[in-house]
């Protein structure tokens, strides 16, 4: 798949930072997950944006797949440089801004993030969900399975339904020293949610 290949070219970002969870979204499930918004008409021609957006994966991946506007927000000024390099090299004009992801709120079509699943640091993931839900019509959102029950009842408070639910185990490998094996896979699920647009 030519998406899927493309995104697996991407640079990672160098040194991760373990407080923040950056964990990369694996390619082919990065792939996976904008071919079903794609299908869904929530990229083509519409505004786009990638809450702590890592690398750029989903925002550029986004934007190979015709979105009109692309913008990625991610708080690590290496990862922005790291981003931007990788959507010079592909050749797809992204909006990289530095910046809590609370700053960002312009309303946009779609939101697809991976964000922090508060692993490390206890609710890291609330601003990510809460902004989203403020900001997209729809939003993309990875989560770890075992905090399903918590995700589900956070979005449901604000007034978003969850429309589709799909099952990944993403790898992770060795990237932190607490990292205990050189690599393993953990139970994630991805939301497709409709949120509540007055």
């Amino acid at each position: 798949m030519q998406l899927e290949r493309a995104l697996q070219a991407l640079d990672p970002i160098v040194r991760p930072i373990a407080s923040s969870e950056q964990i990369p979204t694996p390619a082919p499930i990065a792939a996976e997950m904008l071919w079903m918004a794609h299908a869904k008409t929530d990229i083509a021609g519409r505004s786009v944006a990638d809450l702590g957006s890592g690398n750029g994966i989903l925002a550029i991946g986004a934007k190979l797949l015709g979105a009109s506007r692309a913008v990625g927000v991610e708080s690590d000024p290496q990862a922005v440089a790291v981003a931007r390099r990788n959507g010079e090299r592909a050749r797809v004009d992204v909006e990289w801004r530095h910046g809590h992801v609370t700053s960002f709120r312009d309303q946009v079509d779609t939101v697809v993030m991976n964000p922090p699943f508060g692993a490390q640091t206890r609710h890291a993931d609330r601003p990510f969900l809460d902004t989203a839900m403020a900001v997209g019509r729809v939003v993309y959102t990875f989560l770890n399975a075992n905090a399903e029950g918590f995700v589900r009842q956070r979005i449901e408070d604000a007034g978003g339904r969850i429309d589709q639910r799909h099952e990944y185990a993403f790898p992770i490998p060795h990237l932190f020293s607490f990292h205990r094996e050189t690599a393993r896979e953990v139970p994630v699920l991805l939301y497709r949610v409709e949120a509540a647009k007055g």
